[in-house]
């Protein structure tokens, strides 16, 4: 089968301490970093077992994992796999990257970042500086930042240094309201702002979630996705797979990027096509329709 993984495990300690983040943040203690990395290597060696199946993963930790050598060890033993499709981290790019270059060109072609950009949390030459090595080793990644009104300097700031193909996305700011006009501002910078603007409504509507999508923890139990509480089985033991199949979404609004791209009555498997996990846009922007509220 083809199926797409978000894993997330019980790190959650972060380098940053971002005060718009809606994730608690705590410095990890030694036996829950050692918790933390004794679950990730079982993922890892069972991924590697899973040769008849096409694997792509997307890690999505609560904290920051590049900075951890067994995340970077699991991402280049992936990426290594030929039954694995994409390794795509969600990371705040504060560590090194020339690691990326022990994948060797075939597992870097394989390895992609969904990297944020936190104003305040690191210097601004030091983002950009990291966004340059990706360029050079050739790790596909986006970059992003979460819309609030005093990020949008930095936002222009930003995309005009980036280099025109590197997308950059802005996600809206947990509980802000944003003005038609404040809207237009994000939307001038991401085309695809609308999309995060509101909440989607979800309930009752087909959701790849829970048939070629899964969420899996630390203990392995696999959910449809992050934000769904309801258990389809275990990865280790397999009783997950009896479990999938095309469901509807059982929550009223999905309202994070990593839940709503997988819904079905939105484009945006078509819009990222081939780069849905790292959140890289197949198309010119300027070839997408506009969002209509009705959506």
């Amino acid at each position: 089968m083809d199926l797409t993984i978000l894993y997330r495990g019980p790190l959650a300690s972060c380098d940053y301490d971002c005060p718009y983040c809606p994730f608690a943040k705590r410095r990890d203690s030694r036996e829950q970093l050692r918790a933390d990395r004794v679950a990730l290597e079982r993922f890892t060696a069972w991924a590697a077992a899973q040769t008849g199946d096409r694997i792509s993963v997307l890690f999505t930790p609560w904290g920051e994992g590049l900075v951890r050598s067994w995340y970077r060890r699991a991402v280049v033993e992936l990426a290594r796999l030929p039954h694995v499709r994409r390794v795509a981290v969600q990371t705040n790019l504060g560590g090194r990257t020339q690691w990326l270059a022990s994948a060797g060109a075939a597992g870097r072609d394989k390895i992609a970042l969904w990297c944020t950009y936190h104003p305040g949390q690191t210097p601004y030459e030091r983002f950009l500086g990291r966004c340059g090595e990706l360029v050079a080793l050739g790790i596909r990644h986006s970059v992003g930042i979460v819309g609030l009104g005093g990020h949008l300097d930095e936002a222009r700031r930003l995309r005009a240094a980036l280099p025109e193909e590197v997308y950059l996305w802005v996600n809206a700011a947990e509980g802000h309201t944003y003005t038609d006009e404040e809207a237009d501002r994000w939307t001038a910078i991401d085309p695809l702002f609308p999309y995060s603007r509101h909440p989607h409504r979800s309930a009752g509507l087909p959701c790849r979630t829970g048939e070629s999508v899964i969420s899996v923890d630390g203990d392995g139990t696999v959910r449809r996705c992050h934000f769904v509480r309801a258990e389809l089985g275990n990865l280790y033991d397999g009783s997950y797979r009896a479990a999938l199949g095309p469901r509807a979404c059982p929550l009223a609004v999905c309202d994070c990027h990593i839940g709503y791209v997988h819904l079905e009555t939105l484009p945006l498997y078509d819009v990222f096509a081939g780069g849905v996990l790292e959140r890289i846009p197949a198309m010119p922007l300027s070839s997408v329709a506009p969002f209509a509220r009705g959506d």
